[in-house]
Protein backbone atom coordinates (compact mmCIF):
# COMPACT_ATOMS: atom_id res chain seq x y z
CA UNK A 1 0.00 0.00 0.00
CA UNK A 2 2.57 2.26 -1.31
CA UNK A 3 0.79 4.25 -3.98
CA UNK A 4 -0.58 7.29 -3.29
CA UNK A 5 -2.74 9.55 -5.49
CA UNK A 6 -3.10 13.16 -4.50
CA UNK A 7 -6.43 14.71 -5.74
CA UNK A 8 -5.78 18.56 -5.25
CA UNK A 9 -3.20 21.07 -6.33
CA UNK A 10 -3.55 24.27 -3.89
CA UNK A 11 -2.16 25.32 -0.66
CA UNK A 12 -2.59 22.10 1.09
CA UNK A 13 -1.75 20.03 -2.04
CA UNK A 14 1.50 21.40 -2.24
CA UNK A 15 2.45 21.08 1.19
CA UNK A 16 0.99 17.43 1.52
CA UNK A 17 3.12 16.63 -2.54
CA UNK A 18 6.10 17.87 -0.37
CA UNK A 19 6.02 15.87 2.84
CA UNK A 20 5.02 12.95 1.34
CA UNK A 21 8.14 12.98 -1.52
CA UNK A 22 10.51 13.59 1.61
CA UNK A 23 9.56 9.64 2.76
CA UNK A 24 10.49 7.51 -0.19
CA UNK A 25 10.43 4.74 2.29
CA UNK A 26 6.70 5.13 2.72
CA UNK A 27 5.34 6.66 -0.24
CA UNK A 28 7.02 4.85 -3.02
CA UNK A 29 5.00 6.06 -5.54
CA UNK A 30 2.99 9.62 -6.29
CA UNK A 31 0.72 11.09 -8.20
CA UNK A 32 -0.36 14.58 -8.22
CA UNK A 33 -4.04 15.53 -9.82
CA UNK A 34 -6.20 18.19 -10.19
CA UNK A 35 -8.48 19.89 -12.84
CA UNK A 36 -5.69 21.91 -13.77
CA UNK A 37 -2.68 20.05 -14.30
CA UNK A 38 -0.24 23.14 -14.82
CA UNK A 39 -0.48 23.82 -11.43
CA UNK A 40 0.44 20.27 -10.19
CA UNK A 41 3.14 20.56 -12.84
CA UNK A 42 4.59 23.16 -11.32
CA UNK A 43 4.24 21.88 -7.94
CA UNK A 44 6.58 19.00 -9.12
CA UNK A 45 9.25 20.87 -10.37
CA UNK A 46 9.39 21.95 -6.58
CA UNK A 47 9.81 18.47 -5.03
CA UNK A 48 13.13 15.71 -4.18
CA UNK A 49 12.21 13.73 -6.57
CA UNK A 50 9.97 12.66 -9.48
CA UNK A 51 6.67 12.33 -8.96
CA UNK A 52 3.62 11.86 -12.33
CA UNK A 53 0.61 14.06 -12.41
CA UNK A 54 -2.66 13.93 -14.55
CA UNK A 55 -5.62 16.22 -15.16
CA UNK A 56 -9.00 14.82 -13.12
CA UNK A 57 -12.41 16.74 -12.92
CA UNK A 58 -13.33 16.10 -9.48
CA UNK A 59 -17.13 16.08 -9.74
CA UNK A 60 -16.79 12.92 -12.50
CA UNK A 61 -16.90 10.23 -11.00
CA UNK A 62 -16.30 8.08 -14.35
CA UNK A 63 -13.24 10.55 -14.71
CA UNK A 64 -11.96 9.73 -11.33
CA UNK A 65 -12.69 6.07 -11.92
CA UNK A 66 -10.53 6.36 -14.89
CA UNK A 67 -7.37 8.07 -13.58
CA UNK A 68 -7.29 5.61 -10.59
CA UNK A 69 -7.50 2.05 -12.65
CA UNK A 70 -4.84 3.28 -15.03
CA UNK A 71 -2.69 4.67 -12.20
CA UNK A 72 -3.70 1.80 -9.54
CA UNK A 73 -3.20 4.01 -5.97
CA UNK A 74 -3.89 1.70 -2.75
CA UNK A 75 -4.60 5.57 -0.97
CA UNK A 76 -6.37 8.72 -2.53
CA UNK A 77 -5.44 11.46 -0.14
CA UNK A 78 -8.17 13.48 -1.13
CA UNK A 79 -6.76 17.95 -0.80
CA UNK A 80 -9.78 18.81 -3.47
CA UNK A 81 -13.27 21.17 -2.37
CA UNK A 82 -15.62 19.60 0.52
CA UNK A 83 -18.22 19.52 -2.41
CA UNK A 84 -16.25 16.62 -3.78
CA UNK A 85 -15.61 14.04 -0.86
CA UNK A 86 -18.59 12.24 -2.05
CA UNK A 87 -17.46 11.50 -5.64
CA UNK A 88 -14.11 10.84 -4.97
CA UNK A 89 -15.83 8.19 -2.13
CA UNK A 90 -17.93 7.05 -4.99
CA UNK A 91 -14.70 6.20 -7.18
CA UNK A 92 -12.68 4.83 -4.61
CA UNK A 93 -15.67 2.15 -3.97
CA UNK A 94 -15.82 1.26 -7.54
CA UNK A 95 -12.11 1.17 -8.06
CA UNK A 96 -11.22 -0.30 -4.67
CA UNK A 97 -8.96 2.02 -3.32
CA UNK A 98 -8.49 3.16 0.52
CA UNK A 99 -9.24 6.83 1.02
CA UNK A 100 -8.72 10.34 3.42
CA UNK A 101 -9.51 13.52 3.03
CA UNK A 102 -9.00 16.76 5.14
CA UNK A 103 -12.89 18.44 6.06
CA UNK A 104 -16.09 17.28 6.06
CA UNK A 105 -18.14 16.92 2.61
CA UNK A 106 -21.04 20.00 2.54
CA UNK A 107 -23.30 20.58 -0.30
CA UNK A 108 -22.72 23.43 -2.34
CA UNK A 109 -26.55 24.69 -2.40
CA UNK A 110 -26.41 24.95 1.55
CA UNK A 111 -23.88 25.87 4.20
CA UNK A 112 -24.78 22.77 6.17
CA UNK A 113 -21.35 21.27 7.87
CA UNK A 114 -22.32 17.35 9.62
CA UNK A 115 -20.67 14.34 9.00
CA UNK A 116 -24.22 12.25 8.02
CA UNK A 117 -23.23 12.28 4.14
CA UNK A 118 -20.16 10.51 4.56
CA UNK A 119 -21.09 8.43 7.86
CA UNK A 120 -24.14 6.96 5.49
CA UNK A 121 -21.13 5.48 3.72
CA UNK A 122 -20.04 2.82 6.26
CA UNK A 123 -21.81 -0.02 5.23
CA UNK A 124 -20.22 0.86 1.57
CA UNK A 125 -16.61 1.01 2.62
CA UNK A 126 -16.53 -2.20 4.92
CA UNK A 127 -18.57 -4.77 2.70
CA UNK A 128 -15.76 -3.55 0.22
CA UNK A 129 -12.85 -4.16 2.67
CA UNK A 130 -12.24 -0.68 2.16
CA UNK A 131 -10.76 2.18 4.92
CA UNK A 132 -12.15 6.22 4.79
CA UNK A 133 -10.21 8.26 7.34
CA UNK A 134 -12.61 11.60 7.82
CA UNK A 135 -10.74 15.13 8.36
CA UNK A 136 -7.33 14.20 8.58
CA UNK A 137 -6.42 18.24 8.74
CA UNK A 138 -5.32 19.98 11.94
CA UNK A 139 -8.93 21.38 12.72
CA UNK A 140 -10.70 18.72 12.31
CA UNK A 141 -7.66 16.14 12.59
CA UNK A 142 -4.96 16.94 14.78
CA UNK A 143 -7.62 18.71 17.27
CA UNK A 144 -9.36 15.05 17.13
CA UNK A 145 -6.28 13.51 18.08
CA UNK A 146 -5.50 16.19 20.48
CA UNK A 147 -8.41 15.08 22.27
CA UNK A 148 -8.10 11.85 21.91
CA UNK A 149 -4.73 12.06 23.68
CA UNK A 150 -5.99 14.13 26.66
CA UNK A 151 -8.83 11.54 27.06
CA UNK A 152 -6.73 8.64 26.92
CA UNK A 153 -3.65 9.98 29.23
CA UNK A 154 -4.56 12.60 31.30
CA UNK A 155 -8.08 12.23 32.48
CA UNK A 156 -9.75 9.38 33.83
CA UNK A 157 -12.94 11.50 32.80
CA UNK A 158 -12.71 14.65 30.29
CA UNK A 159 -15.90 16.42 30.65
CA UNK A 160 -15.53 19.39 28.65
CA UNK A 161 -12.80 20.80 25.78
CA UNK A 162 -12.24 24.14 24.02
CA UNK A 163 -10.80 23.75 20.41
CA UNK A 164 -8.65 27.28 20.27
CA UNK A 165 -7.35 28.07 16.48
CA UNK A 166 -5.57 31.52 16.55
CA UNK A 167 -4.00 32.77 13.09
CA UNK A 168 -1.38 35.57 14.34
CA UNK A 169 0.03 36.03 11.07
CA UNK A 170 -0.13 38.61 8.63
CA UNK A 171 -0.67 38.44 4.76
CA UNK A 172 -0.30 42.49 4.62
CA UNK A 173 -3.40 41.91 1.98
CA UNK A 174 -6.70 44.77 2.88
CA UNK A 175 -8.91 41.44 2.71
CA UNK A 176 -7.83 37.71 1.72
CA UNK A 177 -8.81 34.32 3.28
CA UNK A 178 -5.73 31.43 4.88
CA UNK A 179 -7.74 28.96 3.06
CA UNK A 180 -9.92 28.45 0.14
CA UNK A 181 -12.38 31.48 0.34
CA UNK A 182 -15.84 30.42 -0.56
CA UNK A 183 -15.41 27.60 2.49
CA UNK A 184 -13.67 30.47 4.92
CA UNK A 185 -17.15 32.80 4.68
CA UNK A 186 -19.62 29.91 4.57
CA UNK A 187 -17.53 28.54 7.63
CA UNK A 188 -17.95 31.47 9.23
CA UNK A 189 -21.38 33.10 8.46
CA UNK A 190 -22.98 29.77 9.39
CA UNK A 191 -25.02 29.89 12.52
CA UNK A 192 -22.95 28.67 15.45
CA UNK A 193 -23.58 25.30 17.33
CA UNK A 194 -21.99 24.26 20.74
CA UNK A 195 -22.37 21.50 22.84
CA UNK A 196 -23.60 21.39 26.08
CA UNK A 197 -26.03 19.81 28.76
CA UNK A 198 -26.45 16.85 26.24
CA UNK A 199 -28.00 18.65 23.32
CA UNK A 200 -26.40 21.08 20.21
CA UNK A 201 -27.62 24.77 21.19
CA UNK A 202 -27.38 27.13 18.39
CA UNK A 203 -26.75 31.04 18.30
CA UNK A 204 -26.00 33.70 15.67
CA UNK A 205 -22.54 33.19 14.35
CA UNK A 206 -19.40 34.75 15.85
CA UNK A 207 -22.17 36.53 18.41
CA UNK A 208 -19.41 34.87 21.36
CA UNK A 209 -16.23 36.12 22.35
CA UNK A 210 -13.34 36.60 24.70
CA UNK A 211 -9.59 37.32 24.67
CA UNK A 212 -7.07 34.74 24.93
CA UNK A 213 -3.38 34.60 25.55
CA UNK A 214 -1.26 31.98 23.11
CA UNK A 215 1.30 30.67 25.23
CA UNK A 216 5.50 31.70 24.33
CA UNK A 217 4.57 34.91 23.46
CA UNK A 218 2.54 34.36 20.18
CA UNK A 219 0.48 37.49 21.62
CA UNK A 220 -3.30 37.83 22.96
CA UNK A 221 -5.96 37.75 20.32
CA UNK A 222 -9.43 37.88 20.22
CA UNK A 223 -11.26 34.68 19.32
CA UNK A 224 -15.00 34.28 18.71
CA UNK A 225 -17.38 31.07 18.99
CA UNK A 226 -17.99 29.11 15.63
CA UNK A 227 -19.69 25.86 15.09
CA UNK A 228 -16.41 23.36 13.37
CA UNK A 229 -17.30 19.71 12.82
CA UNK A 230 -15.06 18.29 14.77
CA UNK A 231 -17.34 18.76 17.70
CA UNK A 232 -20.26 16.29 15.77
CA UNK A 233 -17.97 13.57 16.23
CA UNK A 234 -15.39 14.08 18.99
CA UNK A 235 -19.33 13.64 21.41
CA UNK A 236 -19.93 10.79 19.64
CA UNK A 237 -16.78 9.07 19.83
CA UNK A 238 -15.84 10.18 23.46
CA UNK A 239 -19.04 10.34 25.41
CA UNK A 240 -18.34 11.50 28.36
CA UNK A 241 -17.97 14.98 27.17
CA UNK A 242 -20.35 17.63 29.05
CA UNK A 243 -19.45 20.55 27.11
CA UNK A 244 -17.79 21.23 23.76
CA UNK A 245 -16.77 24.67 21.94
CA UNK A 246 -14.93 25.93 18.82
CA UNK A 247 -13.15 28.91 19.24
CA UNK A 248 -11.26 31.08 16.01
CA UNK A 249 -9.39 34.29 16.14
CA UNK A 250 -10.30 37.07 13.44
CA UNK A 251 -8.66 40.87 13.12
CA UNK A 252 -11.15 43.60 13.19
CA UNK A 253 -10.33 43.83 9.61
CA UNK A 254 -10.89 41.08 8.79
CA UNK A 255 -14.84 41.47 10.44
CA UNK A 256 -14.82 44.55 9.08
CA UNK A 257 -14.28 43.61 5.48
CA UNK A 258 -16.61 40.96 5.85
CA UNK A 259 -19.63 42.80 7.44
CA UNK A 260 -19.60 44.83 4.34
CA UNK A 261 -19.46 42.16 2.20
CA UNK A 262 -22.51 40.33 3.46
CA UNK A 263 -24.76 43.76 3.84
CA UNK A 264 -24.18 44.02 0.09
CA UNK A 265 -24.77 40.58 -0.46
CA UNK A 266 -21.69 39.16 -1.72
CA UNK A 267 -21.62 35.99 0.81
CA UNK A 268 -25.16 34.78 -0.31
CA UNK A 269 -25.07 31.23 -2.21
CA UNK A 270 -27.92 32.06 -3.88
CA UNK A 271 -27.63 32.34 -7.63
CA UNK A 272 -28.79 35.99 -8.74
CA UNK A 273 -29.43 36.91 -12.12
CA UNK A 274 -26.39 39.40 -14.19
CA UNK A 275 -27.25 40.37 -17.85
CA UNK A 276 -29.02 36.95 -18.38
CA UNK A 277 -26.34 34.55 -16.65
CA UNK A 278 -27.07 33.19 -13.39
CA UNK A 279 -23.95 33.57 -11.15
CA UNK A 280 -23.69 32.83 -6.97
CA UNK A 281 -22.21 36.14 -5.34
CA UNK A 282 -19.79 33.97 -3.22
CA UNK A 283 -18.12 32.41 -5.97
CA UNK A 284 -17.63 35.63 -7.83
CA UNK A 285 -15.81 37.06 -4.53
CA UNK A 286 -13.45 34.09 -4.25
CA UNK A 287 -12.47 34.73 -8.35
CA UNK A 288 -11.81 38.01 -7.35
CA UNK A 289 -10.25 37.72 -3.79
CA UNK A 290 -6.13 37.19 -3.30
CA UNK A 291 -5.57 33.38 -3.80
CA UNK A 292 -4.92 31.82 -0.45
CA UNK A 293 -1.84 29.76 -1.98
CA UNK A 294 -0.38 33.20 -3.02
CA UNK A 295 -0.03 34.50 0.19
CA UNK A 296 2.92 32.43 1.58
CA UNK A 297 6.06 34.44 0.59
CA UNK A 298 4.34 37.28 2.49
CA UNK A 299 2.99 36.16 5.36
CA UNK A 300 4.86 36.69 8.54
CA UNK A 301 3.76 35.02 12.43
CA UNK A 302 2.80 32.33 13.53
CA UNK A 303 -0.68 30.48 14.01
CA UNK A 304 -1.50 28.41 17.32
CA UNK A 305 -4.15 25.55 17.57
CA UNK A 306 -4.84 23.33 20.85
CA UNK A 307 -7.40 21.62 22.79
CA UNK A 308 -8.30 22.67 26.49
CA UNK A 309 -9.39 19.96 28.49
CA UNK A 310 -11.31 19.91 31.52
CA UNK A 311 -12.22 16.87 34.14
CA UNK A 312 -11.13 14.84 36.81
CA UNK A 313 -8.20 12.66 37.63
CA UNK A 314 -8.20 10.35 40.40
CA UNK A 315 -10.77 11.87 41.99
CA UNK A 316 -9.39 15.84 41.52
CA UNK A 317 -10.21 18.72 38.99
CA UNK A 318 -7.87 19.09 36.12
CA UNK A 319 -6.93 21.19 33.06
CA UNK A 320 -4.68 20.31 30.43
CA UNK A 321 -4.12 22.31 27.21
CA UNK A 322 -2.09 20.90 24.46
CA UNK A 323 -0.93 22.78 21.43
CA UNK A 324 1.27 23.66 18.21
CA UNK A 325 2.55 26.55 17.11
CA UNK A 326 3.74 26.39 13.87
CA UNK A 327 6.18 29.67 11.70
CA UNK A 328 4.26 31.25 8.35
CA UNK A 329 7.82 31.72 7.44
CA UNK A 330 9.24 28.51 8.62
CA UNK A 331 6.33 26.65 6.29
CA UNK A 332 6.76 28.90 3.60
CA UNK A 333 10.65 28.18 3.60
CA UNK A 334 10.35 24.36 3.36
CA UNK A 335 7.15 24.00 1.58
CA UNK A 336 6.43 27.29 -0.84
CA UNK A 337 2.93 27.57 1.57
CA UNK A 338 2.12 29.20 4.17
CA UNK A 339 1.00 27.94 7.74
CA UNK A 340 -2.57 27.37 7.28
CA UNK A 341 -1.46 25.47 4.43
CA UNK A 342 1.36 23.55 6.55
CA UNK A 343 -0.60 22.84 9.79
CA UNK A 344 -3.76 21.03 7.32
CA UNK A 345 -1.25 19.18 4.61
CA UNK A 346 1.17 17.67 7.22
CA UNK A 347 -1.96 16.07 9.12
CA UNK A 348 -2.82 14.78 5.81
CA UNK A 349 0.97 12.96 5.27
CA UNK A 350 0.77 12.19 8.55
CA UNK A 351 -2.92 9.75 8.39
CA UNK A 352 -1.64 8.44 5.48
CA UNK A 353 1.38 7.23 6.85
CA UNK A 354 -0.39 5.36 9.26
CA UNK A 355 -2.35 3.41 7.13
CA UNK A 356 0.34 2.96 4.97
CA UNK A 357 2.03 1.67 7.51
CA UNK A 358 -0.74 -0.39 9.22
CA UNK A 359 -0.70 1.92 12.25
CA UNK A 360 -4.33 2.89 11.66
CA UNK A 361 -6.49 0.25 9.69
CA UNK A 362 -9.95 -0.82 9.63
CA UNK A 363 -12.76 -1.63 7.33
CA UNK A 364 -15.62 1.13 6.97
CA UNK A 365 -15.60 5.24 7.91
CA UNK A 366 -13.32 6.65 10.58
CA UNK A 367 -12.84 9.66 12.56
CA UNK A 368 -9.47 10.05 13.82
CA UNK A 369 -10.24 10.20 17.18
CA UNK A 370 -11.15 6.35 16.97
CA UNK A 371 -7.34 5.36 16.50
CA UNK A 372 -4.49 5.14 19.10
CA UNK A 373 -3.63 9.03 19.49
CA UNK A 374 0.08 8.16 20.02
CA UNK A 375 1.96 6.83 17.00
CA UNK A 376 0.29 10.33 15.00
CA UNK A 377 1.38 12.48 17.38
CA UNK A 378 4.55 11.08 17.46
CA UNK A 379 5.29 11.67 13.56
CA UNK A 380 3.09 15.07 13.73
CA UNK A 381 6.11 16.19 15.75
CA UNK A 382 8.93 14.19 13.73
CA UNK A 383 7.51 15.84 10.41
CA UNK A 384 7.37 19.58 11.34
CA UNK A 385 4.62 20.13 13.95
CA UNK A 386 5.83 20.02 17.31
CA UNK A 387 3.48 19.85 19.98
CA UNK A 388 2.87 20.86 23.72
CA UNK A 389 1.39 19.81 26.90
CA UNK A 390 0.33 21.53 30.22
CA UNK A 391 -0.82 20.97 32.44
CA UNK A 392 -2.68 22.58 35.80
CA UNK A 393 -4.15 20.66 38.90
Amino acid sequence: MNRVLIIGAGGVGRVVAHKCAQLPETFHSIMLASRTKAKCDQIAEELPRAIETARVDADNVSELAALMRSYKPDLVINVALPYQDLTIMDACLEVGVHYLDTANYEPKEVAKFEYSWQWAYQDKFEKAGLMALLGSGFDPGVTNVFTAYLARHQFDELEEIEIVDVNGGDHGKPFATNFNPEINIREVTASCRHWESGRFIETPPMSASKAFTCPEGVGTYTIYRLYHEELESLIKHIPSLKKAQFWMSFSENYLKHLEVLQNVGMTSIEPVDYKGTKIIPLQFLKAVLPEPASLGPDTKGETCIGVIGRGRKEGKSREAYIYNICSHEAAYEETNSQGVSYTTGVPAMVGAKMMIEGKWSGKGVYNMEQFDPDPFLDDLARYGLPWKLTISD
